[in-house]
């Protein structure tokens, strides 16, 4: 089940420049997702980090991992959960293995750990040419965007 940004953004409350999600690949319903970045010369932080040698800032990766596992708890939500906003509750075991520069994309695999009484907890890996680059165990739960 592919999914294009336009299909992304339906589902993701998020936009430029906080949408970090262009293409969902792959999707086992509730359990597994995987989502891509491409990261451009273009994006807005790469003037601040860092001036002549851009890195993607390590937050925003895990960011992406965050988005990929929102649209991934969303699908497999009923429509009353699908009316909330998806929240951060924790991030836990984030490695940074390398740096992730203009040019690459980011593949990020998410896997469900978890999902009880409206907590999903996922693994999220983040790759560039088939190698890890970042890591990170995450907690979210749906809550009334009030």
């Amino acid at each position: 089940m592919p999914m294009d940004v336009n299909a992304i953004m339906k589902i993701l409350p998020h936009r430029f420049p906080f949408l970090l999600v262009d293409r969902i690949v792959e999707l086992e319903h509730g359990k597994r997702c995987v989502g891509i970045k491409n990261v451009s010369i273009n994006e807005p932080f790469f003037p601040g980090h860092f001036p002549g040698h851009p890195v993607m800032p390590g937050v925003l990766i895990v960011e992406a991992m965050a988005q990929v596992a929102g649209i991934m708890a969303y699908l497999a939500s009923d429509d009353e959960t699908r009316k909330k906003v998806s929240y951060f509750m924790a991030i836990d075991s984030a490695k940074f293995r390398k740096p992730v520069m203009p040019g690459d994309q980011l593949r990020i695999e998410i896997t469900t750990t978890m999902n009880r009484r409206g907590i999903w907890g996922v693994d999220g890996k983040a790759f560039v040419d088939d190698k890890l680059v970042t890591e990170a165990s995450l907690k979210a739960t749906f809550a009334p965007a009030e």
